[in-house]
């Protein structure tokens, strides 16, 4: 089921306020593993999570140009945030660039409701509109969900191990 034409899903700019709410939703109704990389030594949300959250997203409202070289993006769902969503240059070099990475997650709330097919078609549009002529994402073998909407976007596939984890990276051309 996809979110309905009254239920507007917009990417809204982290400011502090919106940073706090998204931070709280993310504690509330995420997995600490799905939204950050691992970090100190107590499992789930711990102090230094938190704090990487505040500064990636304080990093990252610089946009695409910026030293980050990230954008990221909190999903608004009918008034409501449902999570974030980011583009990352990759490589070096000039403004215009091939291909872009991409990450989501969304609140378990808003997951098996379409929302993530809306959040990358509005991902791959923002994208497309910073030059890139792909779209890539990462993530592990394990995650179906994140598989099946990948697929559905015409995402071809590259399965590989890193570190003992099976990995997979998908590219989305978007030209």
């Amino acid at each position: 089921m996809s979110p309905s034409a009254d239920t507007a899903l917009v990417l809204v700019d982290v400011t502090e306020d919106v940073l706090e709410q998204l931070l709280r939703l993310a504690i509330q109704d995420a997995d600490a593993d799905e939204v950050t990389p691992p970090l100190g030594s107590a499992a789930g949300w711990n102090a230094e999570r938190i704090r990487w959250f505040r500064a990636y997203h304080h990093a990252a409202a610089a946009g695409l140009d910026g030293p980050a070289r990230q954008k990221s993006w909190a999903i608004s769902c009918g008034g409501l945030l449902a999570g974030s969503a980011r583009l990352k240059r990759t490589g070096c070099g000039q403004a215009k660039f091939a291909a872009v990475e991409t990450g989501i997650w969304l609140a378990r709330g808003f997951r098996g409701r379409g929302v993530g097919t809306e959040v990358l078609r509005l991902v791959k549009a923002q994208a497309a509109a910073y030059g890139a002529t792909g779209l890539e994402a990462r993530t592990t073998a394990g995650n179906a969900a994140a598989l099946a909407l990948l697929r559905s976007a015409g995402a071809g596939l590259d399965f590989g191990v890193e570190c003992g984890v099976a990995l997979v990276t998908a590219r989305i051309p978007l030209r």
